[in-house]
């Protein structure tokens, strides 16, 4: 699921297309999260691939830890990485539904 699927969109005068607020779930602590070290060189796309199968679940990870607009990851700080997507999944849609 791309993240901006269901965002909302729409056509300006001057015939741009735009989009709408994204709204993003909070994600509380689950027992299936797993807490790691960042090793030299992670990047929160390559986690993401790492543990979901998909570079773009990089926005769960990063708003589970805080995280914005950080381009490399402290290597002294855990990070968390939730381990129930299908429920951040299910909740981001809810949020996010269009119409």
């Amino acid at each position: 699921m791309k993240r901006y699927s269901t965002t909302k969109t729409r056509i300006d005068k001057s015939g741009m297309r735009t989009y709408g607020t994204t709204y993003y779930p909070t994600i509380p602590i689950n027992d299936g999260d797993q807490f790691i070290y960042p090793k030299q060189g992670d990047r929160l796309d390559m986690l993401a691939y790492k543990y979901y199968g998909n570079t773009n679940f990089w926005w769960i990870i990063a708003k589970a830890n805080g995280i914005k607009g950080k381009a490399a990851l402290p290597l002294d700080e855990v990070i968390r990485i939730p381990g129930n997507l299908t429920q951040i999944l299910e909740n981001f849609r809810k949020i996010n539904k269009p119409g």
